[in-house]
Order: structure tokens, then C-alpha cells, then sequence
């Protein structure tokens, strides 16, 4: 099997192929290719349609005594997909194309049969020209009429859009540059302004919390001892009152013992009576002794006094 597969295959040297027999196969040979459908058709016997481009497998035939320019012409035999009638059709190299033979109708196509049209109106102009001279005197008259009244119609027409249309794309192109530039100026412009105002913000916040730490140190420097508490200074204020509320009461029960000369009025001076054992010593000696002593006793008492009442008092104020 690896023998068929090889490009060079081995002749031996008395090889001669005059002597290999030829086929004699008939010339009406047909052959099995695969094809597409080269147009749309309906099959006659069905009514079944055949689209373009649907692929069968078809036998091939040379048509006989038909050629054009030389070339064969080949004819082509498929079977419909529904019924299985045979149809047939053959190959056109006068026009590139296919022509349709038996068993189908092919398609309208308007394209192909405006082209036909126009090319038999084409020749037989030709043919008319060709045996009456006057004729083409006429046509060639009739054929510059119609080109001025086709070229006067084309020169109204674009009058009637110049008229219509009258659009200057340089104008327009400028003003819409302008606008643009108008537009970028306005948020150039309105970015600084938030630029702006945020760097004020900032400054001002951080003006502020400059002179919030600012008191904050001077606090301290005042009153470094003081206590730092919320209620002190609410505590202040009822503490006084009620101090002085004490104090008022205590004066209008008792009286006022803030002034030597009220206490001095309380202390009553005694009297010493006269020492007859002293008598003896001398009456100026006896006298200065005794006024010595009468002082300084009232000065002890009047001392005592006070520490009384003030010790009295502090209790009462706490």
C-alpha cells in the first residue's frame, strides 16, 4: 500500500510504452462530477424550487457538433430533491453563463433580460446604419440633442442646490473651534475657582486649629494647679452662695466677732484687791506688780476668746 503513495515510481530499462494498449472509450462517454446549481430553477413536474448554489451529483457530457470559437460545450444532468425528474442544462461561453435545457424553468431575472434587450436594440441600430446613410445623420442629431438636455438638466439641478444648500464649512468649522476654546476657558475657569476655595477652606481650618492649641498652652500657663474638671466651675458658684448664706445666719443669731473693739466689750476687767503681806514691801513696787499683772491676764483671756469663736466659726462654715 506505501507503494501507491511514492512520486517517483520505478520503470525498468526495457520499459517501452508504445507497446501499453490504448482505451478506445466512446466519444458520448458521460462522467460523475460534483456540481452547484449555477442558477435558481423550478422543476416542471413538481413545481419543487432549486436555489442557487445547491450541490448535486451530476453527469457530464460533451455536446456534440456545438462549439463556440472552439471551445466544447458541455451539457450537465441532475435529478430534482423531491420528485427525482431529470433535468438539464448546458454551458453558455458565448455569454459566460448557463442555459437551460429540459425539465426546468429557470428563474426571472430582469438584469440579464435589460442587458439582452439593449444589446438587440444595439444591433439592429447597427444594421440600420449600416444600409441607409441618412439614418445616421438622424441618430447622431437626436443623440446631441439629448446630451444638451441632459447636461441643461444637471447644470439646473445643481443650481437648485447651490440655491437650497448654502453652506460655508469654514464658518461652520470656525464656530465650532470657538465654541470649543469657550468651553475649555470655562472649566479652566471654574477649576481654579474650586482650587480656590478649597485651598481657603483649608487655611481657615487650619487657622483655627492653630488658635484652638494656642489657648489650649495658655490654659495652663495661668493656672497650672487648677483641677480640669467639667463641674468645677458650676460647683464654684453654689459653694460661695451657700458660704455667705452661713455666714449671714450666723450674724443676725449670734452678731458679728470679726472686730476687736465687739470682743474687747465682752472681756470685763477685774479688780484685784490689795495684798496687806505686800503692804510691806513698798507701795511702788505693789502697784507696778499689779498693773503688770491686770494686762497681761486680760490679754490671755481676750486670746482665748478669739480662738474659741474662730474655731466656732470654721466649724459652722464647714
Amino acid at each position: 500500500m506505501s507503494e501507491r503513495k511514492v512520486l517517483n515510481k520505478y520503470y525498468p530499462p526495457d520499459f517501452d510504452p508504445a507497446k501499453i494498449p490504448k482505451l478506445k472509450l466512446p466519444k458520448q462517454r458521460q462522467y460523475v462530477v460534483r456540481l452547484m446549481a449555477p442558477f435558481n430553477m423550478r422543476c416542471k413536474m413538481c413545481g419543487e424550487y432549486i436555489y442557487k448554489g445547491k450541490k448535486f451529483n451530476a453527469r457530464k457530457e460533451t455536446v456534440q457538433n456545438e462549439a463556440y470559437l472552439g471551445l466544447p460545450i458541455f451539457r450537465f444532468y441532475i435529478k430534482c430533491t423531491r420528485c427525482l425528474a431529470e433535468i438539464t442544462f448546458k454551458t453558455d461561453p458565448k455569454n459566460m453563463d448557463y442555459t437551460m435545457e429540459h425539465g426546468a424553468t429557470r428563474n426571472f431575472q430582469a438584469e440579464k433580460l435589460l442587458e439582452e434587450e439593449v444589446k438587440r436594440m444595439q444591433k439592429e441600430r447597427e444594421e440600420e446604419e449600416l444600409n441607409n446613410p441618412m439614418m445616421v445623420l438622424e441618430n447622431r442629431t437626436k443623440d446631441s440633442k439629448l446630451e444638451m438636455e441632459v447636461l441643461e438638466n444637471l447644470q439646473e439641478l445643481k443650481e437648485l442646490n447651490q440655491r437650497q444648500a448654502n453652506v460655508d464649512f469654514e464658518a461652520m468649522l470656525k464656530q465650532y473651534k470657538e465654541l470649543e476654546e469657550e468651553q475649555r476657558c470655562k472649566e479652566q475657569e471654574e477649576d481654579e475657582q474650586e482650587v480656590k476655595a478649597m485651598l481657603e477652606q483649608a487655611q481657615n481650618q487650619q487657622l483655627l486649629e492653630d488658635s484652638d492649641s494656642e489657648e489650649e498652652l495658655a490654659k495652663p500657663r495661668l493656672n497650672p494647679t487648677a483641677q480640669t474638671k467639667p463641674k468645677a466651675i458650676l460647683q464654684e458658684v453654689p459653694q460661695l452662695q451657700r458660704k455667705k448664706l452661713r455666714t449671714e445666719s450666723w450674724e443676725c443669731s449670734v452678731g458679728k466677732l470679726s472686730t476687736r473693739a465687739q470682743l474687747a466689750r465682752l472681756v470685763a476687767h477685774r479688780k484685784q484687791k490689795p495684798d496687806p503681806a505686800l503692804n510691806s514691801r513698798g507701795e511702788t513696787r505693789g502697784t507696778t506688780a499689779s498693773t503688770g499683772s491686770l494686762p497681761a491676764a486680760s490679754a490671755t483671756s481676750s486670746l482665748g476668746l478669739l480662738g474659741a469663736y474662730s474655731d466656732s466659726e470654721g466649724s459652722a462654715s464647714d
